[in-house]
This record gives C-alpha cells, sequence and structure tokens, in this order.
C-alpha cells in the first residue's frame, strides 16, 4: 500500500459559494461607484402641476374661445315642420315598402339585393335579420294606431290585401313626384285609397311632436335604441341634406369631420381616405372593400417586427437617430 495520500478534490460547493460571493461583492462595488452620465433637476411636483393645473387652464380656455359643436336636435318634429312635402314623400314609400332602408335587406329585412358581399360571400346577411323592421307598421300604421289618429283610414288600409296596399302608394307617390314642388296639397284627385289621410295624419302627428315618441315607444319602456327613427329620417331627403350642408358625406371626409366649421376626428383619415378612390368609393360593396383594407394594414402594423425587409427599415432610414441625436452624439 503506497504512503503517499490523494489529494481531496475541490469542493464543488463551495466554489459555487465563493462565485456567488465575488458576484456580490462586484455588484457593490459597482453600485458604489458615481454615476457619470448627463443629470438634470427633476421636479415631480412641477411636473403634476404643468401637467394637471397649466395643462387644464389651457384647455378650458380654448375651449371657452373656440366652443364645439352645438347644432340643434334633429328630429321627426323637425323635419315634418321644415320640408312636409319631403315627409309625406317618405311617408308613403315607408308605405309601399319602397324607401332604402325597406330594400336595404339584412340587418333589417329579408329582401334580396345585399350590396355588402365579397365574391360568393354575403358578408351582409351572415348576421341575418337581427334588427327587422316593417317600415309600413313601424313608421307609420302603429305609430297612428297608439296615438289613435286616422281610425278609419287605418282599419281601410289593414283591411285591404298587399297588391291593393301596393297599388295605392304607387299611384299616389307617381301622383306627389308630378305635382308642384312636391306638395300634398296640389296633388290631382286619384285611386290612392287611404294613403293620402295616412300620410297627412302622420305628418300631423310629427308636427305636434307625438311622432318621436311614439316611433321611439316601439323599443319598449325606457327605450334608447334610436335605431328606427334615424333610419326614417334618413329615408327622406331632409336628413341627408343637411349633412351635405355640413361636409359629412363620404365624399367630402365625412367620417372625420365634426358638424360646424370645426376639425373632427383626424386619426379616422385612413378610413376616409379610401372612399375618396374612385375605384374603391363607387363599389356596391365599399363598405366592407374599407374595412378588409383596414383590417389587412392593421395585421401588417402588428406583424412589422415579424416581417424580414420591414423589420429593417429602421436601421435603413435611421429617422430614430435624428431624434435622439444627443443620446448618439454621447455615445
Amino acid at each position: 500500500m503506497s504512503l503517499l495520500t490523494k489529494p481531496n478534490p475541490p469542493d464543488a460547493s463551495k466554489s459555487a459559494v465563493l462565485t456567488k460571493a465575488e458576484s456580490a461583492d462586484r455588484r457593490t462595488r459597482l453600485a458604489g461607484r458615481p454615476w457619470k452620465g448627463a443629470e438634470r433637476e427633476y421636479d415631480l411636483f412641477k411636473e403634476l402641476a404643468v401637467g394637471v393645473v397649466v395643462v387644464g387652464v389651457l384647455v378650458l380656455g380654448v375651449a371657452g374661445l373656440a366652443g364645439s359643436p352645438d347644432e340643434a336636435t334633429v328630429n321627426l318634429q323637425t323635419w315634418a315642420t321644415a320640408n312636409p312635402s319631403d315627409f309625406v314623400a317618405t311617408a308613403t314609400a315607408e308605405l309601399g315598402k319602397t324607401s332604402d332602408t325597406a330594400s336595404y335587406g339584412p340587418p333589417y329585412s329579408t329582401t334580396k339585393g345585399a350590396t355588402q358581399t365579397f365574391g360568393p360571400i354575403d358578408f351582409q346577411s351572415l348576421s341575418g335579420t337581427s334588427i327587422p323592421i316593417n317600415t309600413a307598421a313601424d313608421f307609420v300604421t302603429t305609430p297612428l294606431h297608439k296615438l289613435h289618429s286616422e281610425t278609419a283610414a287605418l282599419a281601410t288600409w289593414d283591411a285591404a290585401g298587399a297588391a291593393q296596399q301596393s297599388r295605392w302608394t304607387s299611384n299616389y307617390s307617381t301622383a306627389l313626384a308630378k305635382s308642384s314642388g312636391g306638395n300634398p296639397g296640389t296633388v290631382k284627385s286619384g285611386s290612392y285609397g287611404p294613403v293620402p289621410a295616412l300620410a297627412s295624419g302622420l305628418l300631423t302627428e310629427a308636427r305636434r311632436g307625438a311622432l318621436d315618441g311614439a316611433i321611439q315607444a316601439e323599443g319598449g319602456l325606457f327605450n334608447t335604441d334610436y335605431t328606427r327613427t334615424i333610419l326614417f329620417l334618413g329615408d327622406g331627403a331632409y336628413f341627408p341634406d343637411l349633412a351635405t350642408a355640413q361636409h359629412l358625406t363620404g365624399d367630402q371626409w365625412g367620417m372625420m369631420n365634426e358638424t360646424g366649421n370645426y376639425p373632427g376626428q383626424s386619426w379616422l383619415w385612413l378610413f376616409s381616405f379610401w372612399y375618396q378612390v374612385p375605384a374603391i368609393g363607387n363599389l356596391g360593396n365599399a363598405d366592407l372593400v374599407v374595412v378588409g383594407l383596414m383590417l389587412v394594414l392593421t395585421t401588417l402594423l402588428a406583424l412589422v417586427p415579424f416581417i424580414p425587409g420591414l423589420r429593417s427599415l429602421p436601421r435603413w432610414i435611421p429617422i430614430h437617430r435624428l431624434i435622439w441625436r444627443n443620446y448618439y452624439r454621447r455615445r
């Protein structure tokens, strides 16, 4: 047996402890070094005062000087008072189910001819008729029943068949179009059935302010859904003409405009931009195309960090170095 002893192997756990100790000591020494970079005085209370008080005063001051859009509310009473001829013509179209709402299709009716389609996919009809609207009943006959107005004319209308009702409204619409200025008072006599009485009665109720409440009540107590009233307004010419006068239509960048002479939502310019391109804005399914384009662009923006070449643009076009030039100058 040899008298030579074999040296003990190093204690692995001890080495690990020493390594950790050395690391901790190094961090302590580094933490104790004085900061050699640029310094700037920082006052949290000053920032709070500027951010809340000063900015608040500026906002209130500018709001007080410039004001904000305060257009008067447009409702059925406003319309019936300002343009009774247009109101009567629209009420007749609602009775005959020939208005824009009646022929729009889903989500308001099952009428065929949906325009928001892409190839064989009918996106407009996918959700079904989620807001069913019968223009003759919801806009004309039901409100008149609720208000107990034109009961005799309503009885005649309800007793007639759909074909007869269609003939009456078609005849009266044609006569209104031929009359002077569309004035119902100058319409020549003809086979109109109870349509003139129904339209006149609806006009009377709208002028006295009762029609807005009657249509709104169709949605139940404490109803805040104004869909029916807005659709009725939109079917006429009066409401769209107001939008045109305020530069709020699609071909006037309306999506990013505000009523009156005020700037609107400028961040919506990209949505409005596509409607100004004739190849897109003139399409029947323009809304669907624009939404699709925005979805593609938004997806591309979200995927910028993962797209080779595109993610390298900041290195090829170093605008950030110009913005942070002081920082890069000191490096």
